[in-house]
């Protein structure tokens, strides 16, 4: 009778278990939640700082609502970006705050197709390798 319970409890064991590959799925989709988790809140307290930022600076100002000016020109690229970052201007900082918004989608392509390849999924590294060139084309303006 002793062995009999020990072998119903054996396969139900084996049964009940996760295999190993969900194990690995779900730990996959874990830490794609977590790295968009990080990219999203990390792109908000950038985006927030240079608010605060802009606040201190501008917060006193009137706006003159008569005349429509348009934002500075000196904001529209990467280069301009990343170079009113490192003078620490308040619209450079949302500025790339935005562009970490956009790049985290992008991380987790690319996350997604570093585990694709881990497994050997070819049918899913070419799909992803699309993505992937749609999102990087889309992103750099389709200046390619």
């Amino acid at each position: 009778m002793k062995k009999i319970r020990n072998e119903e409890s054996e396969i139900r064991n084996q049964t009940d278990a996760p295999s190993a590959g969900r194990v690995n799925e779900e730990r996959i989709e874990i830490a794609m939640g977590n790295l968009l988790r990080a990219g999203v809140l990390t792109a908000a307290g950038v985006v927030l700082l240079g608010g605060i930022i802009y606040l201190f600076r501008h917060g006193t100002e009137i706006p003159d609502y008569h005349l429509f000016a348009g934002g500075s020109s000196n904001l529209r690229g990467f280069t301009d970006i990343l170079r009113s970052l490192l003078t620490l201007s308040p619209r450079g900082i949302i500025q790339f705050g935005l562009i970490l918004l956009i790049l985290t989608p992008i991380a987790r392509v690319i996350f997604a197709l570093i585990s694709f390849v881990r497994e050997r999924d070819r049918n899913f590294i070419f799909l992803t390798l699309v993505v992937l060139v749609f999102l990087l084309y889309g992103f750099l303006g389709g200046k390619v």
